[in-house]
């Protein structure tokens, strides 16, 4: 019976270890989701693995070579308990597999109801009452926002939590 397991990849290694576990005839579930990554003052969205480090490997143990997966090229080791692998519950899988887009990306965090450039208040801590623009969201579950501040346009970090409609 086939199952899915942890495999742990040397750092940034990720897609490598998948290219070679395909090439050995493994099953391999490699989950990633669109990092915002800004550089030279431009922001864009790449890529990155959901779970930095590992990926999935998808097996059964009774048929498989699986001992040749601690050799291959990118992987550190396979996640064992005592001398056999240890099998990860197909619900975790289903789940992440659940939460991909079109593009076989993982959709992480909240839909939030607010477009580049709509009108927003601040609804608590310290900036409570303040009315921005919305800029964007953050990986950290944070929204950008521009405030008008001492007569200049000032760029805020605040929780998506502590922003709410202009009413």
């Amino acid at each position: 019976m086939t199952r899915w397991y942890a495999v742990h990849t040397h750092v940034g290694g990720e897609a490598k270890a998948a290219f070679h576990l395909r090439r050995q005839g493994f099953g391999v579930y490699l989950p990633r989701y669109l990092k915002r990554r800004r550089h030279a003052r431009r922001t864009d969205w790449v890529p990155a693995p959901l779970f930095p480090r590992y990926l999935f490997v998808g097996m059964d143990v009774a048929r498989a070579r699986w001992r040749a997966v601690h050799s291959t090229v990118g992987v550190s080791y396979l996640v064992c308990q005592g001398d056999a692998p240890l099998p990860v519950p197909d619900a975790v899988i289903d789940e992440i597999r659940a939460h991909e887009d079109e593009r076989d990306m993982v959709v992480i965090g909240r839909k939030i109801p607010f477009a580049r450039g709509d009108r927003v208040r601040i609804v608590d801590g310290p900036l409570a009452d303040q009315v921005g623009l919305f800029d964007a969201i953050t990986d950290a579950e944070r929204v950008v926002l521009l405030l008008d501040l001492l007569g200049r346009q000032v760029e805020v970090r605040v929780p998506v939590e502590a922003v709410g409609t202009l009413a």
